[in-house]
């Protein structure tokens, strides 16, 4: 039992928040019902995501990076928080690149003030590793659709990993289709195993994408690093623009590039640290006495 309060820091990247929790030198460890606590935006500190930064044992990485949705279960990757900590860890040793591991793999990031450029790794298409229920031998585009058979709202999303799986709908006017309608039945559809993140795209140019984004666990979100990669990668794959590319999401832009030499995504934005506080044993539901 906890019986003194808990410090954390408040973040955010292009404002997808976050609570971030610093158990270096002190082990955290949190229930379902005490992420939901902390995440709730009424009761709680209130976030999308919280994260926890530990140590990790193995030389040359700075710490490992422990990820939960705002619904209290544990997720793989975020772009977002991996600028975040990217960030806060380069403040703290002076170093302009940080190491990370995630359950996703290891993220190497440079940091150049308020910019974080995040390596993401290679990403995956195959259907079994994205995962689909059942296989798709082309992946960018797959039989999905939302509404009457022949005339569908949404159809034919392309489908990637990016350290977790995401849906990509291609649609013509962005403010035409209400995502927060669509978004949980689609996160939560039979063809996805492991749920998905549910994106909405309009190609503006070969260089520009404007999206909104259902972000598994957490819903509607102002930005959500790996859909940003996700919807470059799957644009690039299906020729509407070249591999480098903006990426305009509710909270403002993010820089994609998918570099052709080794297929990595490198995501460019902004961290921003909000402020700083405490969790009682009260919020935890533990006894403070």
């Amino acid at each position: 039992m906890r019986a003194t309060a808990l410090p954390y820091l408040k973040m955010n990247g292009l404002g997808n928040d976050f609570v971030v929790l610093d158990a270096r030198a002190e082990n955290i460890r949190l229930s379902r019902d005490q992420v939901r606590a902390i995440s709730d935006r009424t009761n709680g500190i209130g976030c999308d995501q919280l994260i926890i930064i530990e140590p990790d044992t193995v030389a040359g990485i700075d710490a490992f990076m422990r990820i939960y949705n705002a619904e209290g279960g544990e997720v793989d990757a975020c772009g977002n928080a991996t600028r975040c900590v990217a960030g806060l860890l380069a403040e703290e040793t002076g170093d302009t690149s940080v190491t990370i591991r995630t359950n996703a793999g290891i993220l190497a990031t440079r940091i150049a003030g308020e910019l974080v450029t995040v390596d993401m790794g290679e990403p995956k298409f195959d259907w079994a590793q994205i995962p689909l229920s059942e296989p798709f031998a082309d992946t960018t585009g797959i039989e999905l659709q939302v509404g009457p058979i022949d005339a569908p709202v949404l159809h034919t999303p392309s489908v990637v990993n990016v350290g977790n799986p995401h849906a990509i709908f291609w649609v013509k006017d962005l403010d035409a289709h209400d995502l927060g309608r669509f978004g949980p039945l689609l996160e939560n559809h039979p063809l996805f195993p492991e749920r998905a993140n549910i994106t909405i795209a309009q190609v503006i140019a070969d260089d520009y994408i404007n999206v909104k984004v259902w972000e598994r666990g957490a819903g509607l979100t102002l930005a959500c690093g790996t859909a940003a990669c996700a919807t470059a990668v799957a644009a690039a794959r299906k020729g509407l623009t070249g591999r480098k590319v903006t990426v305009e999401l509710p909270g403002g832009p993010l820089e994609i590039e998918w570099r052709e030499s080794d297929d990595h995504i490198l995501m460019t934005g902004p961290w921003t640290l909000d402020g700083e506080g405490v969790i009682s044993p009260q919020l935890l539901g533990e006894d403070a006495a």
